[in-house]
């Protein structure tokens, strides 16, 4: 029963946990949005390696992955399967991929922005089906997420403003 923790059962109330639904339905929303974050780990991985000039940096990689690890620990200590593989990443990443040969640095800073933008629409959807369960440890994780993915977009915003001259 979304919106409650508990769940009565022939008179018995199941917490949110012993609701296989509600672990299904946390456990795909947090692997989806892992995925995702996998996707803008490699992602920007890829254009610091290819960007030249004064914006060689690392735009918070760190981060990044650290927050998969910790995204993918919620989903094993809530029951859950967590991803496996890369092609399963493939599967559950909404974010796309970056081939081209050749992307110039504002373009490449600008498709990482919106990347974050994107990411946190993504964590604030699977923030609402944990809040619906009331599963706070993993709606608190994602909080903390979608604050680090806006920060991220925030930086890039302003990265790609001052290198555009607009003020």
């Amino acid at each position: 029963m979304i919106g409650s923790n508990t769940q009565t059962n022939g008179g018995k109330e199941r917490s949110w946990r012993e609701n296989s639904d509600a672990l299904s339905d946390i456990s795909t929303t947090l692997n989806s949005a892992l995925a995702d974050m996998f996707t803008l780990y490699f992602k920007t991985k890829n254009f610091h390696w290819h960007v030249t000039g004064p914006h060689f940096r690392d735009y918070h990689l760190s981060q990044i992955f650290v927050a998969t690890d910790a995204v993918a620990e919620r989903v094993r200590k809530i029951g859950g399967a967590t991803i496996r593989s890369v092609a399963q990443i493939a599967r559950l990443a909404r974010l796309s991929d970056s081939n081209a040969d050749c992307v110039t640095s504002i373009d490449m800073l600008a498709e990482l922005r919106r990347d974050n933008e994107r990411l946190t629409e993504y964590l604030r959807e699977a923030h609402l089906i944990c809040t619906d369960y009331e599963d706070v440890a993993s709606a608190s994780l994602l909080e903390t997420l979608i604050d680090e993915s806006e920060r991220r977009r925030w930086f890039l915003f302003e990265t790609t403003r001052q290198a555009d001259g607009s003020h």
